[in-house]
């Protein structure tokens, strides 16, 4: 039997290696299509159904029929179209500044450039309102409730992206080819157009790609800045399904959502192939060289990555902070912060701001262990590289099938969950009810960044490595233990900070499942935010200050833990 199998090309450790494979593709299939796929695809489907349980697109019809969708459909676009933009222009220069340039204090900077981007979006909500807000820093701006306040709030959130993504790969770079063009009499502005700016357009397309993908669904800095003018499909959505119980045009506008978000993620994986194809070329180390405020292209993109960084990063957390020092008697002091530990005006709320902390705390900490475990499993599947042709499209279907939560609505998978878990799979238990739903939807949401954290690594490790140590008679699972968990666990920090600090921020899902007596920090402040007094605005503001300062420490934590070793690891999104 063994010498037919040998002769067959099946052996006992084939079969072994290919179960394991299976098992570590199969637990995240499962995880996302549990809890992913069957909540979001169960409430899309009712946009199919009419009342009496059969197929009826009326529902469509009237959608599109509708010309508030269409204007809707417009604001979502021009939001996500300019906040692209500002990221992407506003971005480079700080690309080149903090990757390609050494200066003291680099990491410090990268670690507070990337802390918008893990913000909750109902702090950046609340730090943009109380900004331009008569009485503001800029209350005098007149922006409160306009369109360029919801897109100075998407490029403060999206900024980061931009830098780390075309920052990784700018730094390992090859800079004789430019250099060479420089030799050649060319000028330094034609020598990065023609040269160093076509070697980071795959970089560039795919940043600009996440990028409006994160603000066509971005929902708590719309719903707080945008007001009833500047909605968007996303608050629709949750308008539709909160306040109206109209779920079928809540499925149909989730299915228009939908097709944007293909397109976008279609467009990001093409360009991310790229971007991995040219990494094969770059350099072992860093080509970053000390920053030269002489060289005209060093002080122009410095000036612009100071100003940008103190007047879009620093400004809106610094008026956010000095707001929250205001009592309502117009006295600076310590009220708001002493009044966390009560129930608000009114009692506003069930639990205190401190509850509601624990509470976030400890939901955060399952979320972010379930999103590294199963980012985990994603990524080392969908790193391996086969030779066949057929398993190479399999993976990259997986790639793309695992990103999907990225660009599905937040407010779909909340509500999703209310519809499908009542009794799951003929379970006698209604999970609506437990505990770890509220930990399960935010690992659903954090899931892509640990892969976007762990696979770029995994990738980069040279797969004759592998097979030299196989030659060498290791098994597989000692190939694993050591040749990739000693380069992967390089970016397990950043992964565990990412995935704890979008969890401790997550409000869209959380919004619909979190119950009024274990409410998390986000969902409490919202509600702060929307009970009349100023003394329960006062104390949305101090707790807004005290979420901030807790995801930008875990974040500057992440960020030392990393250091510089990663490169372009770690930085793509």
């Amino acid at each position: 039997m063994t010498t037919g199998a040998r002769r067959g090309g099946v052996t006992p450790g084939t079969l072994g290696r290919g179960a394991a494979w299976a098992l570590a593709a199969g637990v995240p299939l499962l995880f996302l299509g549990v809890f992913f796929a069957w909540p979001v695809l169960a409430l899309v489907g009712r946009g199919f159904l009419g009342e009496s349980g059969g197929v009826d697109l009326s529902a469509f019809r009237d959608v599109l029929a509708a010309p508030r969708t269409w204007r809707l459909v417009g604001l979502t676009l021009g939001q996500a179209a300019a906040g692209t933009a500002g990221s992407v222009l506003l971005g480079l220069p700080a690309a080149y500044v903090l990757y390609r340039c050494r200066f003291p204090g680099r990491t410090l900077v990268r670690g507070l450039v990337t802390v918008p981007f893990v913000l909750p979006s109902v702090v950046v909500g609340v730090a943009f309102s109380s900004l331009l807000q008569p009485g503001g820093l800029l209350g005098w701006a007149h922006l409160e409730e306009t369109f360029a306040a919801v897109v100075l709030a998407l490029v403060f959130f999206n900024y980061a992206v931009v830098v780390r993504t075309v920052g990784g790969l700018w730094e390992r770079l090859d800079p004789r080819a430019e250099q060479a063009a420089r030799a050649l009499g060319a000028s330094p502005w034609r020598a990065f157009r023609t040269v160093t700016l076509p070697a980071l357009a795959p970089a560039i397309a795919s940043a600009a790609a996440v990028v409006f993908l994160f603000c066509a669904t971005a929902f708590g800095v719309v719903l707080v800045l945008g007001g009833i003018r500047y909605g968007t499909v996303e608050t629709e959505i949750w308008t539709r399904t909160t306040q109206f119980l109209d779920l079928r045009t809540a499925s149909v506008l989730s299915i228009l959502q939908l097709v944007v978000v293909a397109a976008a993620l279609a467009v990001s994986s093409r360009a991310r192939a790229r971007r991995e194809h040219a990494l094969q070329l770059l350099p072992e180390r860093s080509t970053a060289r000390a920053l030269d405020p002489r060289r005209g292209p060093d002080a122009a993109a410095a000036a612009v990555t100071a100003l940008t960084v103190v007047g879009l990063v620093l400004l809106p957390i610094a008026g956010l902070v000095l707001r929250s020092f205001r009592a309502t008697d117009g006295t600076w002091g310590l009220d708001n912060y002493v009044a966390l530990g009560t129930t608000g005006g009114r009692n506003a709320l069930v639990v205190t701001v401190w509850e509601a902390l624990g509470t976030s705390l400890r939901t955060a900490l399952l979320a972010a262990a379930l999103a590294v475990v199963v980012g985990g499993l994603v990524a080392l599947v969908v790193s391996r590289r086969p030779r066949a042709r057929a398993a190479r499209r399999t993976v990259g279907v997986l790639d793309a099938v695992f990103m999907l939560p990225l660009g599905v609505s937040a407010v779909t998978v909340g509500f999703g969950f209310l519809v499908t878990l009542d009794r799951p799979l003929g379970l006698d238990v209604d999970l609506r009810t437990s505990g770890l739903l509220v930990p399960v939807a935010q690992a659903v949401v954090a899931v892509p960044l640990v892969v976007r954290t762990v696979l770029p690594v995994l990738r980069a490790i040279d797969p004759r490595l592998r097979e030299a140590a196989a030659v060498l008679g290791a098994a597989p699972g000692r190939v694993l233990r050591d040749v990739d968990l000693p380069v992967a666990l390089r970016s397990l920090g950043l992964a565990v900070g990412f995935a704890f600090a979008v969890s401790l921020g997550e409000f869209g899902a959380t919004s619909f499942l979190a119950r009024p007596d274990a409410a998390t920090l986000p969902v409490v402040i919202f509600r702060l935010i929307g009970r009349p007094g100023a003394d329960n605005y006062g104390m949305a503001l101090a707790a807004s200050v005290v979420l901030a300062v807790l995801t930008a420490a875990v974040m500057m934590l992440a960020e030392r833990l990393r250091g510089d070793r990663l490169g372009a690891a770690g930085g793509e999104f």
